[in-house]
């Protein structure tokens, strides 16, 4: 039976820590694994990200092109098929969050805005930011109402 007191890990998942620099019989003495001369080999040596030994890094070979708007507004996309699985009256912003048809850790203050794919078959009242013109039509004939949020 296992206990607090006799846990322990498999077999072999625990290996004893490499020890460097410690004499000649150890198998990692006098170099500790680092070859011999070359800047590697130094301490303080810590490669920069991106570097290749001075030849031009591939960052810098790749041509580049076009730029990133970085005013760009970032919305999360929701159609109506999956508002209707919810089975709410009314979906506030935080419900999208809570019924996860929002990702928690989706874009920072990306807003949301609802699509037309799929049906609804009951009144629906939905806050959301932005809604395609053929969702606002869905809605609007299922007899739900919409608004839209700031």
């Amino acid at each position: 039976m296992i206990t607090l007191a006799n846990l322990k890990p498999a077999k072999g998942a625990v290996k004893k820590r490499k020890r460097v620099g410690r004499g000649p019989g150890s198998g990692h003495g006098k170099t500790a694994g680092r070859g011999s001369k070359g800047q590697k080999s130094r301490s303080g040596y810590s490669r920069k990200l991106g570097f290749e030994g001075g030849q031009m890094p591939l960052t810098r070979r790749v041509p580049k092109r076009g730029f990133t708007n970085i005013f760009k507004k970032q919305y999360n996309i929701i159609n109506l098929d999956a508002i209707e699985r919810t089975g709410l009256e009314e979906i506030k912003y935080e419900d999208f969050f809570e019924k996860k048809l929002v990702r928690a850790n989706s874009a920072k203050g990306a807003k949301i805005k609802v699509l037309g794919n799929g049906t609804l078959k009951r009144k629906v009242h939905i806050h959301a930011h932005k809604f395609s013109k053929s969702a606002v039509e869905k809605i609007k004939q299922a007899g739900g109402n919409i608004t839209i949020l700031q």
